[in-house]
């Protein structure tokens, strides 16, 4: 049990040397992609035990989030000076160039809905106009007609069996 331990530790401190060598070895101009790195790493050292491709993928993630390798394009690239900047988030800043300190800058333009003036006077209130009683019995818009669905007219000639 405290030998497979050590071994355990041994590995995942092996593996980002494990990577950087693949890297090294497998010197493409893109950089190298995870399955040729897994196939570098297997070829070199033999079988590996089963979780070797989620140690893989996990070393692989964390140098990415820490800087010590690139993803770029699905390939994973040493950083240096001849790596293209990345795109999206992540991405370094623009370089700013320093102003002359007598030049004055502008206000940016506010944004979202303009405050009141505090000083102004107080919009009146519109009124509504007077409204004529309403009839329940028969409502009536503006246009003259009863709202809703006409009611159905009944035939005299259907009720008394007249055709």
């Amino acid at each position: 049990m405290a030998t497979e331990f050590v071994n355990k530790a041994q590995t995942q401190l092996e593996y980002p040397e494990m990577i950087y060598e693949a890297l090294d070895a497998l010197q493409q101009k893109e950089g190298s992609n995870k399955s040729s790195i897994s196939n570098y790493i297997e070829s070199k050292y033999g079988i590996l035990n089963d979780t070797h491709s989620k140690l893989l993928t996990y070393h692989l993630d964390r140098m990415k989030q820490t800087g010590e390798l690139i993803f770029l394009k699905n390939n994973y690239i040493k950083p240096g000076p001849n790596v293209p900047p990345k795109r999206g988030r992540g991405r370094p800043p623009k370089p700013k160039t320093t102003l002359p300190q007598d030049t004055e800058i502008a206000a940016p333009k506010p944004r979202g809905r303009p405050k009141k003036d505090p000083n102004a006077p107080p919009t009146p209130k519109k009124l509504k106009p007077a409204v004529a009683p309403i009839n329940l019995a028969n409502p009536v818009s503006k246009t003259g007609r009863p709202r809703g669905r006409p009611r159905k007219v009944k035939l005299q000639s259907a009720q008394n069996g007249v055709e």
